[in-house]
């Protein structure tokens, strides 16, 4: 999102009015909307996390988590649509609750629905309905990025200008409580242990919640709340100099004039590329830890706990993440961060030594917290440094088409080596049963026919970490001279000039000097 202030009619130069100073005096009832919109947001984004996991532990295969994967696909691709959200509305309902109430009312209603059936899909004794379930979470999760972009867009004219700044502050705020509440607090709460451990004095087979009923209370959280926003919150029109609405065609063809500009066009090659190196590591790794024993809601209290840690590392380096030249710390962050892929192969590859029993040691949830610790820090390091590369290289003149650009770029360069990763990890282990030669527990059916259980003699994780390993280092090699030279660049070759400008560029070359 680019603040109103820093944008302008295209082309026409201007000095921008000194800023008011910021007060909350009048936005503070705002600030609470948008950060509670934006937790409602947080909430499918969090079980789209959490349900993984809870069907790792049902014996699920890579290949249907690699299905499932899917569901994140929304929030990386949702540039296809956001100018349809931003540009087709209802004057009389308010431009953003046209989209806000609609989606969030069927957010509500897909939530219920999705109750009635999705305990008996994830347990039906023929394996999970991965297909159902992929598809009603992708469903919540499109719905969930189309209301994130009409929440984007009304920050903008519901905040006063010199008060705009605070919507970022709302949106990871948000977003942070609801991911908190569906992936912590719901697998923690669904857990046996865990309740049997803190909230019963006698144990039970099952926890306090299920995904049946956590849906439902949300389902009507989301209906009761979007009746009220719906009936309490007016929606004034800003002035069009202040929030330039675009046609659908035009903000298109926008999109098509920033992909032409060749410095666009090189850094699209570099974010569509650069996480290869980390899908096996990130996709994989927590799956096989859940699938050796670690209990959900444990790793789910060490991800929670290291909240607080990676908040202040990033707050002490922050003004060296975001200096003048942020691409350069990014590349001097990404060594590292492919070193720790070994570093986490290595901890997966010696569980079996340190779990004997299906006993877990003290000092085992400390190693974990270390290595999950360095992975997380190094990788919202250089989040950060993106970001602030892409805030330093989108052109204001546009508004925020060309960070939403970027960012999206940078969400399928994340989103499809994930889920191709997930698809190669079957196909590239091998299995044998000790108890007959001609068994090679290639199919679920060969695996339950082995007496004594099957024996993995080639695990495709780490064959796919290797192989993320050496394309990294090739990446690193033909990556670097290219990202030097996109930092160096003049902040005109990231602008797409206008009509009127190159009109103007040219009677003044044919006037001469």
């Amino acid at each position: 999102m680019i603040p109103p202030e820093q944008q302008g009619l295209e082309g026409e130069p201007g000095k921008p009015p000194a800023p008011k100073k910021s007060s909350l005096k009048g936005d503070r009832g705002n600030v609470c909307l948008l950060m509670f919109l934006y937790m409602l947001q947080g909430i499918p984004l969090g079980l789209g996390a959490s349900v993984p996991m809870l069907l790792q532990s049902k014996g699920v295969s890579y290949n249907d988590q690699a299905i499932f994967s899917l569901v994140g696909w929304p929030f990386s691709i949702k540039l296809l649509w956001a100018p349809i959200v931003d540009s087709v509305y209802s004057e009389r309902f308010g431009r953003r609750k046209s989209w806000l109430v609609p989606a969030q009312y069927l957010i509500g209603i897909c939530m219920l629905t999705l109750s009635s059936w999705v305990d008996f899909w994830i347990e039906d004794t023929e394996g999970p309905r991965i297909v159902l379930l992929t598809g009603f979470f992708f469903v919540l999760c499109f719905l969930a990025a189309t209301q994130d972009v009409a929440v984007d867009g009304w920050a903008l004219s519901m905040l006063r200008r010199e008060n705009v700044g605070y919507a970022s502050t709302c949106n990871s705020v948000g977003q942070t409580a609801g991911f908190f509440v569906s992936f912590f607090v719901f697998t923690a709460l669904e857990s046996a242990d865990f309740c049997n451990t803190y909230l019963r004095t006698e144990p039970l087979p099952y926890g306090v919640v299920t995904l049946s009923s956590f849906l439902k209370y949300f389902g009507w959280v989301f209906l009761v709340t979007t009746t009220l926003v719906m009936l309490l919150k007016r929606e004034g029109l800003p002035p069009p100099d202040e929030e330039p609405c675009a046609g659908i065609l035009d903000t298109y063809k926008q999109l098509a004039r920033v992909m032409q500009l060749p410095a666009l066009k090189k850094l699209a090659v570099i974010l569509l590329t650069m996480s290869i190196s980390f899908s096996a590591c990130d996709s994989i790794t927590w799956l096989k830890l859940v699938g050796s024993g670690v209990p959900r809601e444990k790793y789910a209290m060490v991800t929670v706990d290291l909240i607080p840690i990676k908040m202040f590392m990033l707050l002490m380096f922050s003004k060296r993440l975001t200096g003048e030249k942020p691409f350069q710390v990014f590349m001097k962050i990404y060594p590292f961060r492919l070193g720790l892929n070994l570093v986490v192969a290595a901890f997966i590859w010696a569980i079996p030594y340190m779990i004997v029993n299906n006993e877990i040691p003290l000092y085992f949830y400390g190693l974990m917290m270390l290595v999950y610790g360095l992975v997380s820090i190094t990788m919202y390091s250089m989040f950060v440094a993106k970001m602030a590369f892409f805030a330093r290289s989108s052109d204001p003149a546009l508004g925020g088409t060309y960070m939403t650009l970027m960012n999206t770029l940078n969400n399928i360069g994340s989103s499809w080596p994930n889920s191709l990763v997930l698809l190669l990890v079957d196909p590239l282990t091998f299995k044998r049963c000790p108890t007959d030669d001609s068994n090679t527990c290639s199919t679920s059916e060969l695996t339950k026919d082995c007496v004594g259980g099957c024996v993995t003699q080639v695990d495709g994780y780490y064959v796919l970490i290797a192989a993320c390993m050496i394309f990294g280092l090739l990446w690193l090699m033909w990556a670097g001279p290219i990202t030097r030279e996109l930092q160096k660049k003049d902040p005109q070759e990231w602008k797409v000039k206008s009509q009127r400008q190159k009109k103007l560029e040219q009677s003044q070359f044919l006037q001469g000097p």
